[in-house]
Protein backbone atom coordinates (compact mmCIF):
# COMPACT_ATOMS: atom_id res chain seq x y z
CA UNK A 1 0.00 0.00 0.00
CA UNK A 2 0.80 3.24 -0.63
CA UNK A 3 1.28 4.96 3.23
CA UNK A 4 1.26 8.40 4.50
CA UNK A 5 2.57 8.60 7.83
CA UNK A 6 2.94 11.60 9.93
CA UNK A 7 5.37 12.22 13.09
CA UNK A 8 7.36 9.99 10.84
CA UNK A 9 10.70 11.54 12.05
CA UNK A 10 9.74 11.10 15.75
CA UNK A 11 10.82 8.46 18.06
CA UNK A 12 7.09 6.06 17.65
CA UNK A 13 6.66 7.18 14.03
CA UNK A 14 10.58 6.41 13.11
CA UNK A 15 10.04 2.95 14.80
CA UNK A 16 6.39 2.33 12.31
CA UNK A 17 7.78 3.64 9.04
CA UNK A 18 11.05 0.84 9.74
CA UNK A 19 8.05 -1.52 9.91
CA UNK A 20 6.12 -0.29 7.22
CA UNK A 21 9.08 -0.80 4.58
CA UNK A 22 9.69 -4.26 5.86
CA UNK A 23 6.46 -5.67 5.42
CA UNK A 24 6.75 -3.95 1.64
CA UNK A 25 5.15 -1.14 2.08
CA UNK A 26 5.50 2.61 -0.04
CA UNK A 27 5.77 5.19 2.61
CA UNK A 28 6.01 8.89 2.65
CA UNK A 29 6.91 10.80 5.45
CA UNK A 30 5.43 14.12 6.43
CA UNK A 31 7.79 16.14 8.42
CA UNK A 32 8.05 19.38 9.22
CA UNK A 33 11.92 20.53 8.13
CA UNK A 34 14.47 19.24 4.94
CA UNK A 35 16.54 17.90 8.04
CA UNK A 36 14.40 15.16 10.10
CA UNK A 37 15.72 12.05 9.74
CA UNK A 38 13.81 9.44 9.00
CA UNK A 39 14.09 5.34 7.75
CA UNK A 40 15.98 4.57 4.81
CA UNK A 41 13.89 4.18 2.38
CA UNK A 42 10.90 6.79 3.24
CA UNK A 43 10.55 9.62 1.00
CA UNK A 44 10.13 12.69 3.08
CA UNK A 45 7.87 15.48 1.85
CA UNK A 46 7.46 18.81 4.43
CA UNK A 47 4.32 20.23 5.30
CA UNK A 48 2.61 21.39 8.44
CA UNK A 49 -0.37 20.19 10.12
CA UNK A 50 -1.25 23.44 11.02
CA UNK A 51 -0.82 25.11 7.58
CA UNK A 52 -4.47 23.84 5.61
CA UNK A 53 -3.13 25.46 2.48
CA UNK A 54 0.37 24.21 2.49
CA UNK A 55 -0.58 20.75 3.39
CA UNK A 56 -3.56 20.75 0.66
CA UNK A 57 -0.44 21.62 -1.74
CA UNK A 58 1.97 19.08 -0.83
CA UNK A 59 -0.87 16.22 -0.59
CA UNK A 60 -1.55 15.97 -3.84
CA UNK A 61 -0.48 12.30 -4.38
CA UNK A 62 -3.06 9.17 -3.67
CA UNK A 63 -2.29 7.26 -1.15
CA UNK A 64 -3.82 4.35 0.58
CA UNK A 65 -4.08 4.87 3.81
CA UNK A 66 -2.33 7.39 6.43
CA UNK A 67 -1.04 6.28 10.21
CA UNK A 68 -1.38 9.78 11.67
CA UNK A 69 1.59 10.14 14.68
CA UNK A 70 2.29 13.58 14.55
CA UNK A 71 1.43 15.12 18.21
CA UNK A 72 2.45 17.16 21.45
CA UNK A 73 2.43 14.44 24.09
CA UNK A 74 4.12 15.93 27.13
CA UNK A 75 1.57 15.66 29.50
CA UNK A 76 2.84 18.42 32.07
CA UNK A 77 3.42 20.72 29.51
CA UNK A 78 -0.38 20.61 28.79
CA UNK A 79 -1.47 21.90 31.71
CA UNK A 80 0.44 25.40 30.94
CA UNK A 81 -0.62 25.46 27.11
CA UNK A 82 -3.66 23.62 26.56
CA UNK A 83 -4.50 25.36 23.82
CA UNK A 84 -1.26 24.79 22.20
CA UNK A 85 -1.88 20.94 22.65
CA UNK A 86 -5.63 20.94 21.39
CA UNK A 87 -4.47 22.73 17.93
CA UNK A 88 -1.89 20.40 17.38
CA UNK A 89 -3.90 17.35 18.38
CA UNK A 90 -7.62 18.17 17.02
CA UNK A 91 -7.35 21.24 14.52
CA UNK A 92 -3.88 19.13 13.48
CA UNK A 93 -5.87 16.24 12.75
CA UNK A 94 -9.09 17.70 11.25
CA UNK A 95 -6.89 19.43 8.64
CA UNK A 96 -4.66 16.67 7.99
CA UNK A 97 -8.14 14.38 7.20
CA UNK A 98 -9.40 17.40 5.31
CA UNK A 99 -6.77 17.42 2.79
CA UNK A 100 -6.19 13.78 2.43
CA UNK A 101 -6.53 12.73 -1.45
CA UNK A 102 -9.98 10.35 -1.93
CA UNK A 103 -7.88 7.37 -2.03
CA UNK A 104 -7.00 7.55 1.56
CA UNK A 105 -9.49 4.72 2.89
CA UNK A 106 -7.95 3.44 6.19
CA UNK A 107 -6.86 5.66 8.59
CA UNK A 108 -4.56 4.14 12.13
CA UNK A 109 -4.47 7.37 14.67
CA UNK A 110 -1.85 6.80 17.75
CA UNK A 111 -3.58 7.62 20.76
CA UNK A 112 -2.95 7.02 24.58
CA UNK A 113 -4.49 5.42 27.27
CA UNK A 114 -4.16 8.97 29.05
CA UNK A 115 -7.75 9.08 27.53
CA UNK A 116 -8.72 6.98 30.62
CA UNK A 117 -7.78 9.26 33.47
CA UNK A 118 -7.08 7.20 36.51
CA UNK A 119 -9.84 4.77 36.45
CA UNK A 120 -10.48 1.95 39.46
CA UNK A 121 -10.49 -0.83 37.22
CA UNK A 122 -7.12 -2.78 36.55
CA UNK A 123 -6.52 -3.78 34.01
CA UNK A 124 -8.19 -1.16 31.86
CA UNK A 125 -10.41 -2.68 28.97
CA UNK A 126 -11.62 -0.89 25.83
CA UNK A 127 -15.33 -0.64 27.10
CA UNK A 128 -13.77 1.56 29.81
CA UNK A 129 -15.16 5.04 29.84
CA UNK A 130 -12.82 7.83 28.89
CA UNK A 131 -12.16 10.02 31.43
CA UNK A 132 -9.02 12.67 30.65
CA UNK A 133 -7.54 14.16 33.69
CA UNK A 134 -4.80 16.26 31.50
CA UNK A 135 -4.89 18.65 28.80
CA UNK A 136 -2.69 16.44 26.87
CA UNK A 137 -5.31 13.57 26.99
CA UNK A 138 -8.51 15.18 26.65
CA UNK A 139 -6.51 16.63 23.11
CA UNK A 140 -5.92 12.85 21.63
CA UNK A 141 -9.61 12.45 22.97
CA UNK A 142 -10.98 14.91 20.94
CA UNK A 143 -8.76 13.85 18.32
CA UNK A 144 -10.22 10.13 18.61
CA UNK A 145 -13.34 11.31 18.04
CA UNK A 146 -12.75 13.26 14.70
CA UNK A 147 -11.26 10.42 13.08
CA UNK A 148 -13.77 7.98 14.00
CA UNK A 149 -16.89 10.18 13.24
CA UNK A 150 -15.11 11.28 10.01
CA UNK A 151 -14.90 7.17 8.94
CA UNK A 152 -18.38 7.19 9.83
CA UNK A 153 -19.05 9.81 7.45
CA UNK A 154 -17.12 8.73 4.65
CA UNK A 155 -17.01 4.80 4.77
CA UNK A 156 -13.41 4.81 5.36
CA UNK A 157 -12.07 2.13 7.66
CA UNK A 158 -10.74 3.60 11.14
CA UNK A 159 -8.53 1.60 13.97
CA UNK A 160 -7.50 3.76 17.06
CA UNK A 161 -4.60 2.73 18.87
CA UNK A 162 -4.11 3.77 22.88
CA UNK A 163 -0.93 2.84 24.55
CA UNK A 164 0.33 3.27 27.50
CA UNK A 165 4.73 3.78 28.53
CA UNK A 166 6.51 3.21 25.28
CA UNK A 167 10.27 2.69 25.62
CA UNK A 168 13.32 0.88 24.43
CA UNK A 169 15.26 1.71 21.36
CA UNK A 170 15.40 0.72 17.32
CA UNK A 171 18.64 1.59 15.09
CA UNK A 172 19.98 3.28 18.12
CA UNK A 173 17.32 5.64 18.62
CA UNK A 174 16.62 5.85 22.27
CA UNK A 175 13.36 7.29 23.63
CA UNK A 176 14.75 11.17 23.65
CA UNK A 177 11.81 12.22 26.13
CA UNK A 178 13.89 12.88 29.51
CA UNK A 179 10.53 13.55 31.64
CA UNK A 180 9.92 9.50 31.12
CA UNK A 181 11.13 7.02 33.45
CA UNK A 182 13.69 4.63 31.91
CA UNK A 183 15.31 7.50 30.00
CA UNK A 184 15.38 9.65 33.28
CA UNK A 185 17.10 6.50 34.72
CA UNK A 186 19.38 5.54 32.03
CA UNK A 187 20.35 9.27 32.07
CA UNK A 188 21.76 8.94 35.68
CA UNK A 189 23.03 5.28 35.01
CA UNK A 190 25.36 7.06 32.35
CA UNK A 191 26.37 9.77 34.08
CA UNK A 192 24.61 12.98 32.30
CA UNK A 193 22.17 13.30 35.24
CA UNK A 194 22.79 13.39 38.94
CA UNK A 195 20.15 11.76 40.42
CA UNK A 196 16.84 10.40 39.92
CA UNK A 197 13.55 12.19 41.27
CA UNK A 198 10.37 9.58 41.96
CA UNK A 199 7.39 10.79 43.84
CA UNK A 200 6.76 9.31 47.73
CA UNK A 201 8.09 5.30 47.89
CA UNK A 202 8.41 4.40 44.11
CA UNK A 203 5.26 1.91 44.39
CA UNK A 204 3.20 3.07 41.49
CA UNK A 205 3.09 0.51 39.01
CA UNK A 206 3.06 1.11 35.39
CA UNK A 207 3.50 -1.39 32.11
CA UNK A 208 6.02 -0.79 29.39
CA UNK A 209 5.90 -1.42 25.91
CA UNK A 210 8.63 -1.65 23.59
CA UNK A 211 8.65 0.99 20.61
CA UNK A 212 9.07 -1.93 17.95
CA UNK A 213 6.21 -3.77 19.51
CA UNK A 214 4.03 -0.96 19.19
CA UNK A 215 5.44 -0.04 15.86
CA UNK A 216 4.49 -3.72 14.68
CA UNK A 217 0.97 -3.54 15.88
CA UNK A 218 0.48 -0.33 13.44
CA UNK A 219 1.27 -2.41 10.46
CA UNK A 220 -0.89 -5.31 12.01
CA UNK A 221 -3.90 -2.43 12.18
CA UNK A 222 -3.13 -0.98 8.69
CA UNK A 223 -3.37 -3.96 6.86
CA UNK A 224 -6.16 -5.53 9.09
CA UNK A 225 -8.87 -2.64 8.55
CA UNK A 226 -11.65 -2.66 6.34
CA UNK A 227 -14.05 0.14 4.93
CA UNK A 228 -16.66 0.38 7.29
CA UNK A 229 -14.49 -0.40 10.11
CA UNK A 230 -14.70 1.53 13.47
CA UNK A 231 -12.32 0.00 16.05
CA UNK A 232 -10.37 0.90 19.16
CA UNK A 233 -7.40 -0.46 20.70
CA UNK A 234 -5.23 -0.97 23.51
CA UNK A 235 -1.73 -1.76 22.83
CA UNK A 236 0.43 -2.93 25.69
CA UNK A 237 2.29 -5.87 27.73
CA UNK A 238 -0.16 -5.87 30.92
CA UNK A 239 2.56 -6.76 32.99
CA UNK A 240 3.16 -3.70 35.36
CA UNK A 241 6.11 -2.45 37.55
CA UNK A 242 6.91 -0.40 39.70
CA UNK A 243 9.10 2.41 39.65
CA UNK A 244 11.45 0.89 41.89
CA UNK A 245 11.33 -2.33 39.87
CA UNK A 246 12.61 -0.27 36.75
CA UNK A 247 15.62 1.63 38.67
CA UNK A 248 16.30 -2.01 40.05
CA UNK A 249 16.29 -3.02 36.75
CA UNK A 250 17.94 -0.44 34.91
CA UNK A 251 21.12 -0.93 37.48
CA UNK A 252 21.30 -4.95 36.95
CA UNK A 253 21.07 -3.83 33.05
CA UNK A 254 23.81 -1.70 33.25
CA UNK A 255 25.89 -2.12 36.37
CA UNK A 256 25.95 1.32 37.58
CA UNK A 257 24.03 2.76 40.70
CA UNK A 258 20.81 4.74 40.03
CA UNK A 259 20.52 7.46 42.81
CA UNK A 260 17.69 8.45 43.96
CA UNK A 261 15.57 11.21 46.02
CA UNK A 262 12.38 10.64 47.30
CA UNK A 263 9.79 13.77 46.52
CA UNK A 264 6.93 14.20 48.33
CA UNK A 265 3.94 12.05 47.03
CA UNK A 266 2.21 13.24 44.27
CA UNK A 267 -1.62 12.90 43.88
CA UNK A 268 -1.95 9.39 41.14
CA UNK A 269 -3.01 6.77 40.39
CA UNK A 270 -1.40 3.36 42.15
CA UNK A 271 -1.53 1.08 39.29
CA UNK A 272 -2.28 1.74 35.75
CA UNK A 273 -2.28 -1.32 32.96
CA UNK A 274 -4.48 -2.36 29.92
CA UNK A 275 -6.17 -5.14 28.85
CA UNK A 276 -4.79 -5.86 25.25
CA UNK A 277 -7.20 -9.18 24.82
CA UNK A 278 -8.72 -7.52 21.96
CA UNK A 279 -5.87 -6.09 19.67
CA UNK A 280 -4.38 -9.95 19.94
CA UNK A 281 -7.36 -11.77 19.60
CA UNK A 282 -8.50 -9.22 16.02
CA UNK A 283 -5.34 -8.10 14.78
CA UNK A 284 -2.97 -11.33 16.32
CA UNK A 285 -0.39 -9.23 17.58
CA UNK A 286 1.56 -9.79 20.48
CA UNK A 287 4.50 -8.02 22.00
CA UNK A 288 7.98 -9.67 21.09
CA UNK A 289 10.65 -7.61 22.80
CA UNK A 290 8.71 -6.04 25.60
CA UNK A 291 10.50 -7.56 28.74
CA UNK A 292 11.86 -5.17 31.14
CA UNK A 293 15.03 -6.00 30.81
CA UNK A 294 15.16 -6.15 27.17
CA UNK A 295 13.55 -2.85 26.61
CA UNK A 296 16.13 -1.17 28.91
CA UNK A 297 18.80 -3.23 27.70
CA UNK A 298 18.05 -2.02 23.95
CA UNK A 299 17.66 1.72 25.14
CA UNK A 300 20.87 1.60 27.05
CA UNK A 301 22.75 0.39 24.01
CA UNK A 302 21.65 3.31 21.67
CA UNK A 303 22.92 6.14 24.30
CA UNK A 304 26.78 6.82 23.14
CA UNK A 305 27.56 8.08 26.65
CA UNK A 306 25.98 4.68 28.05
CA UNK A 307 25.98 0.99 26.44
CA UNK A 308 26.71 2.42 23.32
Amino acid sequence: MRVLLTGAAGYVGYAVGRRLLAAGHEVTGLVRGADRALPPGVRPIIGDLLDPIGLDAVLDEPYDAVCHLAALTRVRESFAEPLRFFAANVQGTVNLLAALPATTTRVVYGSTAAVYGAPDRQPIPEAQAPAPTSPYGASKLAAEQVVRFHARATGHGAVVLRTFNVAGSVDGRPDPDRTRLIPNALAVAAGTAPRLEINGSGAAVREYLHVDDLAAAHVRALEGVRPGDDRVYNVGSGAGASVLEVITAVEEVTGRAVPTVERPPQPEPPLLVCDARAVRRDLGWRPERSALKQIIADAWAALPSGGG
